[in-house]
């Protein structure tokens, strides 16, 4: 899958896009989903439930909200691929994660969940011939390309995994 250019997303994900290494995207999404799922699996139980400052999302729900994003996100470029250009409605990040219930969860279910999810999504990408990555759809009001959407998904975790290492763990 060739790298998305500006005109095929929101000018917003380039700050994740462009931190995306060159090369296969998809090798990318594999290797990442092993690393943050390992991340996880060493993370102490304890440490789930921390926030690094009032009013900020606690480490299950950064992790939740990565998952909910990945499954937004997949849904987009299924949509996309099969020929629906949308519009699919946008998402309230702060919204969705409040209604979660993330907290009550365990690390390792929100662990699992996301290496699941990530490895089905590959699957689902890997599917995908050159001329259905360049389909376009709308969602949260602007025009992405299929191709766009796991340059996306790499960025959008290595984001929050930075953000985990940095401010949490």
């Amino acid at each position: 899958m060739q790298r998305a250019q500006s005109d095929e997303y929101a000018p917003y994900y380039h700050q994740y896009i462009e931190k995306v290494p060159q090369g296969d995207v998809l090798a990318y999404l594999e290797q990442r989903r092993n690393a943050f799922s390992a991340r996880l699996a060493e993370t102490p139980p304890d440490k789930g439930d921390h926030r690094y400052a009032e009013g900020k999302w606690s480490v299950k729900e950064v992790v939740g909200h990565v998952i909910d994003i990945e499954r937004v996100f997949l849904y987009r470029a299924l949509s996309f691929a099969r020929g629906d250009a949308g519009p699919i409605p946008g998402v309230e990040q702060d919204d969705w994660v409040a209604g979660a219930g993330f907290d009550a969860r365990t690390m390792e279910s929100l662990r699992e969940e996301f290496h699941h999810l990530r490895s089905s999504g590959i699957v689902l990408l890997r599917s995908f011939d050159e001329a259905t990555s360049l389909r376009r759809g709308i969602a949260s009001g602007c025009e992405f390309t299929v191709r766009a959407i796991p340059y996306i998904l790499a960025g959008h975790l290595d984001h929050h995994a930075r953000v985990l290492e940095e401010r949490y763990l």
